[in-house]
């Protein structure tokens, strides 16, 4: 059974950083892609990161680019968001996920079947 928890939320002012992580287990964390995505309230799951299962490519949203980077560590099962130039539209639960195909990366939230219980993640102005 695939079981992802993240942690790293919290309350942050508008420029502020924060890192989520998620720790994965139930299987051979290596060998497959793993993405990033939030969901605002009354808005639909949007895709925020994806990193692939060796870490070398990674995809974020065009939203976050050059201010969230995506990253894992293999060796602790473990991946991470790295949010920084945090803005209050950033506010939103964020979800880790991940696929039941090994060595591919989706950015589609119907592509990944396992899912965290979600991080908040709340940015004040």
């Amino acid at each position: 059974q695939v079981q992802l928890v993240e942690s790293g939320g919290g309350l942050v002012q508008a420029g502020g950083s924060l890192r989520l992580s998620c720790v994965a287990s139930g299987r051979t964390f290596s060998s497959y892609a793993m993405g990033w995505f939030r969901q605002a309230p009354g808005k639909e799951r949007e895709f925020v990161a994806a990193i692939s299962w060796s870490g070398s490519r990674t995809y974020p949203a065009d939203s976050v680019k050059g201010r969230f980077t995506i990253s894992r560590d293999n060796a602790k099962n473990t991946v991470y968001l790295q949010m920084n130039s945090l803005k209050p539209e950033d506010t939103a639960k964020y979800y880790c996920a991940t696929t039941s195909t090994a060595y591919r990366v989706w950015m589609t939230p119907t592509s990944y079947d396992y899912w965290g219980q979600g991080t908040q993640v709340t940015v004040s102005s």
